[in-house]
């Protein structure tokens, strides 16, 4: 595993992938930094972090054979380890929130986005980037967000929890297969935000509706139960869950 730290950069998911023009890093480079000026998050929203009170990186995974058709298993693996690590530290009431969001209770303290390159029908390297309220405790424009500090009432060391979200997350990772398909997704549903609880949603520019969160489909979509009793499968740009 190389570690490339830096003071600043705009976003590591976009360094790494600039880097990857310009050269070919091994399986397992990670990219963190202390200053993060414009991280991304899922569709477009934007991820504010201050400036050494966090942590903000992202990771090279190189596949061998991964179908396109199976890469919801790389948001799942993810998702699984952030979580493992979290919960080891007695982060209270977690729950990953579709599609890979960290909660506590309702309080958003990690935000992950995924980056593939994809050749013919195989998904060839994933950027995985992930931002981690650890240590911040004032959020101007998320309502919604915490860190560890708030949460656990303690200063968190950010070079061990990053160690620790490194060897999670690689052991996650190296078992990306077909055949764990099931225990991931099982795994997975086990930890989800909602899942066979009333919750509201909204399709873009609709109206707000009830429903209830019933499973993942096998390309990442989301099953809702709706109030005619019929399921609806949703992607990430066709639904909103409030919360």
């Amino acid at each position: 595993m190389k570690i490339i730290k830096l003071s600043a950069t705009e976003s590591t998911n976009d360094y790494l992938k600039e880097l990857m023009t310009l050269k070919s890093p091994p399986n397992f480079t990670v990219v963190t930094t202390h200053t993060q000026t414009k991280g991304r998050g899922q569709v477009s929203a934007s991820w504010e972090s201050e400036p050494g009170k966090n942590l903000t990186f992202s990771v090279l995974k190189r596949h061998d054979t991964l179908y396109l058709d199976n890469h919801f298993l790389i948001s799942m693996c993810v998702s699984c380890a952030v979580y493992e690590v979290l919960l080891n530290l007695g982060l209270p009431r977690l729950r990953v929130k579709w599609p890979n969001d960290i909660l506590s209770g309702t309080s958003k303290i990690c935000g992950i986005l995924i980056e593939n390159s994809i050749a013919g029908q195989e998904i060839k390297t994933s950027v995985i980037g992930i931002g981690l309220n650890v240590n911040q405790v004032l959020f101007s424009n998320q309502a919604k967000a915490s860190s560890l500090k708030l949460l656990l009432g303690r200063e968190i060391n950010l070079d061990n929890l990053l160690q620790a979200l490194l060897d999670t997350l690689q052991r996650y990772l190296n078992d990306i297969r077909l055949s764990t398909w099931d225990s991931i997704l099982s795994q997975y549903e086990n930890i989800l935000f909602k899942k066979n609880s009333t919750a509201t949603f909204q399709e873009p520019h609709g109206p707000l509706f009830n429903g209830i969160i019933r499973g993942i489909t096998k390309e990442g979509k989301l099953k809702v139960s709706l109030q005619d009793e019929s399921v609806k499968e949703y992607s990430l740009k066709e639904i909103k869950l409030h919360y």
